[in-house]
């Protein structure tokens, strides 16, 4: 691909990596947490909380909406909340963002007048349509433009009506957890109704539960499709943040890829995050699993997909539809990363990635530039295959500041070397 955006390539790196690094906290808790704690009468604290683009994102459309934010040091932040949002003076603009913008959607809700809430480019082409027809439903009247994309217009006034919300979760589960944030300030208890049996990255949504729950509100289940959420509001506390699993992996997979040993701090069984389950796959490499279900671990399955193209196996990976409407189309973008590398690499079959292992790629790659497709995860699982193979560099470097902004600062913690262009 021929580019003029900045590339970083990866020289070399000591074989096997061994040292210490700092695991940010997690965006996902991170941004749930910001917007409970914003939504509680009083002062909360979080510590160990992420800051990166999308945190930034989440903590300016707060302030825009009339909470007061403070940070104590770098990772620890104090809110406080008043139990209610104001109308902003402008539209918040969330970047690429998802959390932010689909949280953000329904408890704008809670704004007595009109707030639209809109993003980059990339953005604009993520679904939330059944987020918003969902809401519209409830009796929160909210637009979106054809495409069923941002921006999104909410047409606030002042309280969650509450009562049964019917939502899919197919998309994202953060549609059903954007709903479930809010319940507790609802007018009357609600009751979440999920339109399948089954959904991807139903862990989220036990994440969204656990920061609800430490927050002071009450949800019960009858059966696994319904949540019954209690109108409680919600109570100031301090809160840790656990460190980010999805950015674990990428050591666990360097540890693999090198022979390494890469002291994080934290073992797997630390994380509550569902993509601490990658680590278990992970130890059998070279010869990983020929069938690997991604439902549960969606951000970790670019990781899996570099770290099997080193391995001995055949690796399908299914029930990972939902990467193509993430960031940018992973599915797509792992799949042209890998034959970069090696032409036959990867295949797609539907939603399905295959990955044919090459124990000997290092020999056979070729010098190429991942077009990260302005995509985070992207760019740092293709960053391990420079560990192992030369020429590889990774378009959009910085992308990283989404999640992980002290990523390439870490790799070079443990002797990798790097080059901008």
């Amino acid at each position: 691909m021929t580019t003029t955006s900045p590339t970083i390539e990866i020289l070399c790196s000591p074989l096997p990596l061994c040292g210490k690094v700092a695991v940010p906290g997690s965006k996902s808790i991170t941004n749930r947490a910001l917007l409970v704690a914003a939504l509680t009468t009083g002062t909360s604290s979080l510590s160990g909380a992420l800051v990166s683009d999308d945190t930034r994102y989440m903590m300016k459309a707060l302030t825009q909406l009339g909470v007061r934010i403070n940070f104590s040091s770098d990772t620890n932040i104090e809110l406080d909340g008043t139990g209610s949002l104001k109308q902003p003076s402008d539209s918040l603009y969330l970047g690429n963002a998802g959390t932010a913008i689909r949280f953000l959607t329904a408890a704008c809700a809670l704004v007595e007048g009109k707030v639209v809430l809109n993003g980059d480019e990339h953005m604009q082409k993520r679904p939330i349509h059944p987020l918003i027809d969902s809401l519209n439903t409830a009796g929160i009247h909210v637009t979106v433009p054809s495409s069923g994309c941002p921006p999104c217009t909410v047409y606030g006034q002042g309280f969650i009506p509450g009562g049964t919300i019917n939502i899919s979760g197919t998309l994202s589960s953060q549609f059903i957890s954007s709903l479930m944030l809010v319940a507790p300030l609802s007018k009357r208890a609600t009751t979440i109704k999920l339109a399948e049996d089954n959904i991807g990255a139903l862990g989220y949504i036990e994440i969204t539960r656990a920061v609800m729950e430490a927050f002071g509100a009450h949800i019960y289940q009858d059966d696994e499709n319904s949540f019954h959420i209690a109108r409680t509001g919600y109570t100031p506390c301090h809160f840790r943040v656990e460190p980010d699993a999805s950015a674990a992996t990428y050591f666990w997979a360097a540890e693999k890829l090198t022979g390494g040993k890469i002291d994080l701090g934290y073992t797997p069984n630390d994380f509550s995050q569902p993509d601490a389950a990658a680590h278990r796959l992970m130890q059998s490499f070279p010869s990983l699993p020929t069938l690997i279900d991604g439902a549960q671990i969606q951000d970790a399955i670019p990781t899996l997909a570099v770290l099997a193209a080193f391995g001995s196996s055949t690796v399908r990976f299914t029930g990972i539809a939902n990467l193509r409407v993430k960031e940018c189309d992973r599915i797509a973008a792992v799949h042209k990363g890998l034959n970069c590398i090696k032409p036959g690499l990867a295949t797609i079959e539907g939603d399905d990635l295959i990955v044919v292992g090459d124990p000997a790629l290092p020999k056979h790659a070729h010098p190429c530039t991942i077009d990260t497709m302005s995509d985070h995860r992207i760019a740092m699982s293709f960053a391990l295959a420079g560990l192992k193979c030369r020429g590889i560099k990774i378009s959009e470097p910085d992308c990283v500041g989404k999640t992980f902004p002290g990523y390439w600062t870490e790799l070079s913690k443990l002797g990798v070397l790097f080059s901008y262009t």
